[in-house]
């Protein structure tokens, strides 16, 4: 490696994205302290496997700061278990996560391993 491109380099990444598909359900009832994530490049039961256990978080940002000067908030989750056989997980939250999150992106932690 020459100096430039070591001066370029930057940290490996510790989280894999993730996408919220809602809560999870029955016909006639929902569970909202259970959520469904969807993670990128994850297709099959077998490979959600290594996934459980994981930390995720949900990042939000508010209007305000707070006392170490950041507007940025996190809800930190843990991946549960598998959902089905298409790559989804069920996640349990610190707090459940809110309606508008439905649809939005979170990212699911390489650590604890």
């Amino acid at each position: 490696m020459t100096k430039e491109t070591k001066e370029k380099s930057r940290p490996p990444r510790l989280y894999v994205n993730g996408a919220i598909l809602g809560y999870q359900r029955g016909l006639r009832t929902q569970n909202n302290s259970t959520s469904l994530i969807k993670i990128k490049g994850v297709d099959s039961k077998d490979e959600t496997q290594f996934y459980v256990g994981k930390r995720i978080a949900y990042i939000t940002k508010g209007s305000s700061a707070d006392r170490n000067g950041s507007k940025f908030r996190v809800n930190w989750g843990k991946v549960c278990r598998a959902h089905g056989g298409n790559g989804v997980v069920r996640c349990r939250f610190h707090r459940n996560l809110p309606p508008q999150s439905i649809g939005g992106k979170v990212r699911v932690m390489l650590y604890p391993s």
